[in-house]
């Protein structure tokens, strides 16, 4: 019997391993064909009609993803831990009205700021071709890493520590 649960624990473990490479590999691929250029929107309109001014000088995380988005809902939680801390704008594309994105934020007991990206067109101008995408900029607006798919909170915390230095 332990030598069954070994072999299976082992056979789960390379699984894992396997996916987590696969998973990794696929959105390196992807995130080429993401712009590159610096951050050049100061300002975004959110979906209460307020406007957000960045801080200068702060690393921001900006964020594209969809209410309809499977891999965006496991990684929303992420999102709202690290807006607690960070400068976070996500963009909500092809979500619905501000206020059907605003539902589905309450329902989930989400606080991160939203920008309403409902025809796409800032989804397009990142060249954003899957969802969720990730960019993370340093204080001065220079692109400091990009993602497509999910990424844990730890990930997004630490790569969000090292734009700060």
């Amino acid at each position: 019997m332990k030598e069954k649960i070994k072999h299976y624990a082992k056979e789960l473990f390379f699984f894992i391993v396997t996916i987590t490479i696969v998973a990794n590999a696929m959105s390196l691929y992807k995130a080429r064909s993401l712009s590159n250029a610096p951050l050049t929107i100061q300002t975004f309109k959110l979906i209460d009609n307020s406007k957000l001014t960045l801080q200068s000088n702060k690393p921001v995380l900006i964020h594209f993803w969809g209410s309809w988005c499977p891999t965006c809902k496991l990684e929303a939680s992420n999102i709202n831990f690290l807006s607690r801390y960070y400068q976070v704008v996500t963009i909500a594309v092809k979500s619905g009205t501000d206020y059907e994105i605003k539902q589905y934020l309450d329902e989930h007991n989400y606080h991160f700021k939203v920008v309403n990206d409902e025809n796409g067109s800032l989804s397009r101008k990142f060249n954003i071709s899957a969802f969720p995408t990730s960019f993370i900029y340093d204080g001065n607006t220079k692109l400091v890493f990009k993602e497509v798919g999910y990424t844990s909170t730890l990930g997004l915390y630490l790569r969000m520590l090292w734009a700060s230095l």
